[in-house]
Parts: C-alpha cells; structure tokens; sequence
C-alpha cells in the first residue's frame, strides 16, 4: 500500500481514535438538568461516535479484506477499543469506568455497521453514490 492510500484510509479513524481518546481525558460534564435526559444525551454520544469509528475502520479495511470480514473485525476492534477507553476513563478525575458504555459503544458500532451492510446497497441512487465516493460501498 502506497503512503498516499495509507494516509486516504487510515489518517481519519486514527484521528477520531486520539479524539475519542483526548475527550476521554476530559471530567465529565452534565449535559441536562434532568438525569434521564443526561443519560440520554451521553449514551447517545457513545453510540454516535462509535458509530462513525465503525464506518472509518470499515472503509480502511475493506481495501483489503472482504466485506463480511471487515465487519466482524471492525465490530472486534470497537469492542477492544471501547474497553480500552473505559479503562483509561477510571484514571480521570470525576469519570467512571463502566460495562454498561462498552455496550452503547458496541451498539453504536453495530448499527451503524448494519445500517451500512443492509441499507446503502437498497438505498436512493444519489445515497449510493456518495457512499461510494467515500469508499463504503
């Protein structure tokens, strides 16, 4: 693989990889006023940018590997880096570590993923297309 290729396909999930990282780092911030709203917005947060780390490792590794394939791995390393990132959380002041976001991150990661597998391929040609100029279909 060229440099080239390589910074195409790798430099945007490294670089929401340290961004997931860095806010990680960060102590944590009430979103509302209202616990279920804040739990709302921060286990929405979870899935959202696990969601785009699927849809960035899924682009990069299907250069290579078959789709099936990729998927299984990209939901294995979300999984691993999810883990990782509550591990380093129990080390900032004010965050926790907890099971309970390793899931949302999962099903972020999931769905999107599905989304991606089941809907792009049936979705409106203009869809398509740009799915395609991003390299995910």
């Amino acid at each position: 693989m060229s440099f080239a290729k390589f910074i195409k396909y790798w430099l945007f999930p490294v670089l929401w990889m340290i961004l997931i990282f860095v806010f990680s780092s960060f102590p944590t911030i009430k979103g509302a006023d209202l616990y279920w709203k804040d739990f709302v917005i921060k286990k929405s947060a979870h899935m959202f940018e696990y969601g785009i780390l699927a849809l960035l490792l899924f682009r990069a590794l299907r250069q290579k590997i078959s789709d099936k394939k990729t998927v299984k791995m990209v939901l294995i390393f979300c999984i691993f880096y999810a883990i990782t990132d509550e591990f380093h959380q129990s080390f900032t002041p004010g965050r926790e570590s907890t099971l309970r976001d390793v899931i949302f991150d999962t099903i972020g990661a999931f769905t999107s993923l599905y989304l991606a597998w089941k809907y792009l391929p049936k979705a409106h040609w203009k869809l398509q297309n740009l799915a395609k100029r991003l390299d995910l279909m």
